[in-house]
């Protein structure tokens, strides 16, 4: 009956130890449980008993972390946490778990085979189980005993009891009692020669207790459920013992034998044995517990509702940012890919590499930012102050001035922005403060620098300029400064200061405030930490470096179409432009210039994230002197030169200067839908306006020939005819194929679109895996760091039904050295006749 590995204390003192045998202890006393240590981590678990009899206090030692059981609370090194609530408690520090177990409360080690059951109830803890995992070859002391070793009653209790003046130890007294003898009338099957014995245990038990039902029905509670599966155990004792049912919130019912973890609209489909069938309180058949919603109700899974940013969402919900798209579906959200291009930002001395791990500079040096194969991106540091002072794009193929190279252009007052042609980004943000923020050339990994590479991979983000991976931020950043980099961490040490950064910068995680928009898509606390030793540190306007930091985090809501709002206004941040400029949260410099009225304006069409600054008002467009006027008074710009508004002789023609757009005679007895296009007029690259010419290297300057030209946004394809870029045509092995055409080559599949092939490799078999310290690698071969350590699902194919055929699981394994995880336990189940396939391994990061 009685199992091995487990020890037992119950009642208003009844002790099972580690052996099988069983005595009473009638003490107010605090006793050892068990002590012992294995693999060099302790363990030791005290009980004390109330004078009601039952446990007023447990106290769980477990390599130096103390857990406090009392008044229907635990604490967890000082830490609080209340009683049972709906949702499943889960606690989780060096390597302790506690969460909820059926009706029961349960602790357990990562670090120790070991986990610890009890009951709470009114007045105090009338179970508490110790369970190991595998016998100890350890020494073991407490009333538990040791493995296997009979152990003297009187000399456990003698050598477990930490006595002092204020406690007591009784001899056991005991008195016939009928609701015992009848009860054990039923046992005798289970019992057997041990009958008497118990009879006794249960009269110690309830002696002077009479009165307080969760003694006595305790006791009888586990002589049940330690008799197994009598046909007396589970069907008839509460009405001979008189012992009621415990009651369960809501919809939910008791079971004397149910799941351990009930399903949930978090977790509908529970793993779990024959061994975690407990007392429980359980949800209808076919209902799971809504445990996103307050109370205790029960809903179909397909009602299940979800959840972000602690609020709950409908099924059929919608939930967009400017990068995905996810709709609610039976409690789990449905993510479209993150479309959003991954940035580096260099803020102050604060980096985020482009595959999203986050560090801090060590000195105010001259560092390369990213490089690629002919391009670098430099940064220096002001030494006055923790800022940027200049940042340089320097390469071979990279000629600011040469608009077939790179584009660089005011955004507004506050950014100026350049796109390359080979796909790179830069956004600087040139006022109060310098900072920069990368978006690398798409489909190239290859690059290194002080923002990492893009390859999903965190792990290798530290890489040096010598090749090697670093393990922290300090050796890596020195590698990749241009001259010697003394170590200058900031550190605040003006207490004032300090002051106004912790209250000014609170305004980021107020649950209110003009920010808390944003709260559920980009966590405040790397920004609200920044926020505080930037402003802190700051060397001369606190409040500028307090509106630089709360920009930031600004900046980052609205790369993902979040809109905070006027924040600058709730923070004293507001900005004064000058002229007759205004400002604005999103300022769009696309046509917004008098030059932009003569020609097609290079900058619509970018892919440009909102930024804030002076610009002109609608309706207006900023002129030579940076003053905003209306069309009427713009000049107008053509291939070599301005002109005022009005006539104009330009090449022999007579033109026209009206807003800002030259209008000239046009006769060129153009053919087929092309125009007649006049270089003095504006300036267009006549060398691109073919669909061959897309996907040929750009030259190095631009060339306007007069002539014939399919109109504006369309291209001659290699037919003759004038399309638009959706329709060019592509070239392959001579033949011509029209848009969408798919050729297969080299296991690729290529599809011809605007002019170019665009291809991509056919599958290929993947696989998981999960290695090191909480490493993860997806079937489709992205890489993630989870540092859990309970078990979870690696891969399963039951689709969302319950008649799966495999599945496997993994478990995270402690080594000697308790901090770090050196094996895991893996659990593997099958089944045949697969019927489909899915698991969490597809699954990729998303925003």
């Amino acid at each position: 009956m009685q199992n091995t590995n487990i020890c037992r204390t119950f009642g208003s003192g009844v002790v099972q130890p580690f052996n099988g045998s069983s005595f009473y202890v009638h003490s107010n006393c605090p006793f050892t449980l068990t002590r012992f240590t294995h693999n060099r981590v302790e363990c030791d678990i005290t009980t004390w008993r109330g004078d009601n009899g039952l446990l007023a206090q447990v106290e769980i030692i477990i390599n130096k972390i103390r857990t406090v059981l009392q008044n229907g609370s635990i604490m967890v090194e000082r830490k609080r946490f209340g009683k049972r609530k709906k949702t499943a408690l889960r606690h989780l520090v060096l390597f302790i778990h506690i969460f909820h177990y059926g009706i029961y409360t349960k602790l357990r080690s990562s670090l120790l085979p070991l986990s610890v059951t009890w009951h709470s109830v009114p007045g105090g803890i009338d179970t508490v189980w110790v369970e190991l995992e595998q016998e100890l070859s350890t020494d073991m002391t407490g009333l538990c005993g040791k493995h296997n070793l009979p152990g003297n009653k009187q000399q456990l209790i003698t050598e477990s009891v930490l006595a002092d003046d204020t406690c007591q130890t009784r001899d056991p007294a005991f008195a016939m009692n009928e609701e015992c003898r009848m009860f054990f009338s039923y046992t005798l099957d289970c019992l057997q020669a041990r009958t008497p014995h118990y009879i006794q245990l249960c009269e110690e038990n309830i002696y002077s207790y009479e009165k307080n039902k969760y003694i006595g029905c305790a006791f009888f509670k586990e002589v049940v459920q330690q008799c197994g599966n009598s046909s007396y155990a589970w069907n008839i004792w509460r009405m001979v013992t008189k012992c009621a049912i415990p009651s369960c919130p809501g919809d939910l019912a008791y079971v004397e034998r149910g799941a351990a973890f009930v399903p949930s609209c978090s977790n509908p489909n529970p793993r779990f044995s024959d061994q975690d069938l407990v007392s429980s309180c359980v949800c209808p058949r076919g209902k799971v517990l809504n445990d996103h919603a307050d109370g205790f109700h029960c809903v179909s899974v397909s009602s299940c509702p979800c959840v972000f940013n602690g609020k709950s969402f409908s099924t059929g919900d919608i939930r967009r940012t400017k990068c995905q798209s996810c709709v609610c579906h039976s409690g789990k959200w449905q993510c479209s890919e993150n479309f959003c291009p991954s940035r580096c930002l260099i803020e102050g001395q604060f980096v985020t590499t482009v595959d999203g791990k986050q560090y801090v500079l060590p000195g105010k040096c001259t560092y390369v930012a990213s490089q690629g194969l002919n391009w670098t991106v430099m940064i220096e540091f002001s030494q006055k102050a923790p800022s940027l002072k200049t940042v340089s794009l320097q390469g071979e193929i990279i000629v600011f001035n040469c608009i077939d190279h790179a584009l660089v252009f005011w955004q507004s007052s506050m950014y100026v922005e350049v796109h390359t042609s080979f796909g790179m980004k830069i956004q600087v943000q040139t006022s109060p403060e310098i900072q920069l923020y990368i978006t690398p050339p798409p489909n190239h990994p290859s690059y290194i620098g002080l923002c990492g590479n893009s390859n999903n991979d965190t792990t290798d983000d530290f890489t040096t300029s010598s090749g090697i991976i670093e393990n922290s931020a300090q050796p890596f950043a020195q590698s990749w400064s241009v001259d010697i980099c003394p170590v200058n961490i900031p550190t605040c040490t003006n207490t004032d200061k300090e002051i106004f950064a912790d209250e000014k910068c609170s305004v980021l995680n107020n649950p209110t405030g003009i920010f808390a928009e944003c709260h559920g898509h980009i966590p405040t606390d790397h920004y609200h930490t920044a926020c505080i030793q930037r402003t802190c540190m700051c060397g001369s306007s606190l409040q500028q470096c307090l509106c630089v930091a709360l920009g930031s985090y600004a900046k980052a809501c609205a790369s993902l179409g979040v809109i905070v709002g006027d924040w600058r206004t709730a923070t004293n941040c507001t900005l004064a432009c000058q002229k007759n400029q205004e400002f604005s949260y999103n300022v769009q410099a696309c046509n917004h210039t008098c030059r932009s009225l003569s020609g097609p304006d290079p900058r619509c069409g970018l892919d440009s994230t909102p930024v804030e600054g002076c610009g002109c008002p609608e309706g207006t467009h900023l002129n030579e002197g940076h003053i905003c006027t209306a069309k009427a008074e713009c000049v107008c710009h053509y291939y070599g030169g301005i002109t005022p508004p009005g006539s104009v002789v330009i090449d022999g023609r007579m033109c026209f200067c009206e807003n800002g757009e030259l209008q000239c005679s046009k006769d060129c007895g153009c053919k087929n839908g092309k125009v007649c296009v006049h270089c003095a007029e504006y300036p267009v690259n006549t060398a691109q306006k073919t669909c061959d010419s897309l996907s040929k290297p750009m030259g190095t300057s631009m060339t306007c020939d007069s002539g014939c030209y399919c109109p504006h946004d369309q291209y001659e394809d290699h037919r003759g005819n004038c399309v638009s870029l959706d329709n060019c045509t592509c070239v392959y092995s001579g033949k011509v194929f029209s848009a969408g055409q798919l050729v297969k080559t080299n296991c690729k599949t290529c599809t011809c679109g605007e002019g170019q092939w665009h291809c991509k490799d056919e599958p290929c078999p993947g696989k998981c895996q999960v290695y090191g310290n909480g490493h993860y690698q997806t079937f489709d071969s992205k890489w993630y760091r989870f540092d859990g350590h309970c078990q979870y699902t690696l891969v399963e194919d039951n689709c969302g039904k319950r008649n799966g055929t495999f599945s496997v699981r993994v478990e995270s394994v402690p080594c000697c050295d308790e901090a770090l995880t050196c094996s895991r336990s893996i659990i593997l189940d099958l089944q045949v006749n697969a019927v489909c396939f899915c698991d969490s391994c597809f699954s990729s990061l998303k925003t």
